[in-house]
Parts: C-alpha cells; structure tokens; sequence
C-alpha cells in the first residue's frame, strides 16, 4: 500500500508540473490553450535527442528542456497566440486544438510514430528499500524536482511583484497599462514560463508515460481533469487534484485493473457534483 502510495504522489506531482501551465494560462490568463500538451511533447522529444542521440547526461538536459521549450512558447506567443487572446473560449478552442493535430503531423514526419524512451542513467534505476518500502530511484527524482517547483511557483504567483503585475493584468489590462505595467510583456513571459514547465514535465514525464506523435491528444483530457477538478483561481487547487488523481488512478489500475482508467473519471464526477466550480474555486455570487 505504501509503494502505491509513493507511485500514485510521484505519478500525481508530474501531472501537476505539466498541467499548471495549463491552469496559469486559462486559471490567471483566460485562455484556453488545449495545445499545451504539444509543449510537454517537445520537451520530451527534445530529451530524447539531447540524452539518445547527443549523449548529454540526462539531469543537464532537464533545464534545457525547460528552455527551448519556454522558447518555443515564447516565439508561439508572440507571433500566433497573441492574436486570439480576446477572442471567444470557442475560437480559441478551435484554434489550439488545430495546432495540437499539426503538431501531431509534424513530430510523426520528423521523429517517426514509433513510442521512445528516454535513456535513464543506472543511478537513477531501481529501487531503494525504506523500511520495507520499495522507493523508485527516478520517481524519488520526479518528487523531489516537482515539490521544489511547485513551491518557486507558489512563491513566484502569491509572494513577488511579477505575480502582482500578472494578476493585475488578468484583472484590468487597461489600468494596469494606466499604471506602466507592460502587459504584453508580463503574457509572453507567464506563457513562455509554462511553456517551459510542460517541457519539463515531458521531459521527466517520457520515461513513465512513453513518448509518441499523439501524446497531446493521449494526455489532453488528463491535464483538462487537473485543472477541472481543482479550480482555476489558484495553483494550489490543481497541486491538490493532481496528487487525488495520481493516487487514484495508480490506485484504481493496481486493485481494480479491469476499470482501467476509470477510476479517475468516477474522481472527477464525485468531485464536480460536489463542488461543480472546483475544489478551491470560489463561487460566483449570482
């Protein structure tokens, strides 16, 4: 129980990384990007190239799976997003799901449609005994880099001025132009930043999950439960979800495998019953 336990909290801390783009971006930002899983995509393709092909060691590679990939956002950014920021939540659905099928297209041509993986250095394979628990060295590894973002982004979003200019942007872009915030500046480097932070997970995410043309659309509806189910007005609501989740589902497919994936469809069905607007979301006043 325990060893599951310690699976479905690692498994729960990679969805959170690559789904709390996701809830920046239509949680603070108001924009639905279901794209976003084509950027954990290509931080998980680039690993595979750095680490497989280049021989880069596979712990340096992760921050520069990071970056091109927050480069990549930032460049999509400013010359396609930029442009349907105001428009309507379907124009926008319409929109991201077309990049992700292009996406798709684009990484079958270059990489092939044949499921990689990324090679994972010794040190980092097996297990380690706790106590009698069996610990995962490269799930250890996810917990560790996982819990350590999410605090920098708590931190990031609730305690520095960036954060008071995001939510002020979010808020009235027009005053907050008033009062010299550069608002297009501040959307480019919070996409760009989770951008990234999908890459990352990808990356940490390819070697659990598998990497293949259509992971986008494999995963899409996870990162869309994550942020469903925990709410859009803060981070810590999708943390949360994440971690139900993954041990649900981790869960679920070890005691009852025949249900497959179901057990975390049955999770998000009891939840938004219970709080249809998400665990931390506040309700509207009607």
């Amino acid at each position: 129980m325990l060893t599951i336990l310690f699976d479905g909290i690692a498994y729960g801390m990679l969805l959170f990384v690559v789904s709390c783009g996701l809830a920046v971006t239509l949680g603070l930002m108001n924009f639905v990007n279901l794209a976003h899983g084509a950027f954990a995509m290509a931080g998980g393709y680039i690993t595979v190239i750095l680490v497989n092909r280049l021989g880069l060691p596979f712990l340096a590679s992760l921050p520069l799976a990071f970056a091109f990939t927050a480069i990549i956002g930032a460049v999509f950014e400013r010359t396609l997003y930029v442009h349907v920021y105001t428009k309507s939540h379907l124009e926008q659905v319409l929109f991201t799901i077309g990049l992700v099928f292009m996406s798709v297209a684009a990484v079958d041509y270059v990489m092939g449609s044949q499921q990689q993986f990324v090679s994972i250095p010794s040190y980092l394979q097996g297990q380690i005994n706790f106590f009698g628990v069996g610990i995962g060295r490269y799930r250890l590894l996810i917990i560790l880099v996982c819990g350590l973002l999410t605090v920098a982004l708590q931190f990031a979003l609730a305690s520095t001025r960036f954060g008071a200019r995001l939510r002020a942007a979010v808020d009235d872009a027009r005053v907050a132009r008033g009062l010299g915030i550069n608002v297009n500046a501040v959307f480019a480097i919070t996409f760009a930043v989770g951008s990234g932070l999908a890459g990352l997970g990808g990356a940490l995410g390819a070697e659990i999950l598998g990497l293949d043309p259509h992971f986008p659309l494999k995963f899409l509806i996870y990162f869309l439960i994550v942020v469903t189910v925990g709410g859009t007005s803060s981070i810590t609501g999708p943390f949360i979800a994440s971690l139900v989740l993954g041990i649900g589902d981790v869960a679920g497919k070890y005691y009852v495998p025949q249900f497959g994936s179901f057990v975390i469809y049955t999770i998000m069905i009891v939840v938004l019953i219970w709080r249809p607007q998400g665990l931390f979301s506040r309700a509207v006043a009607k």
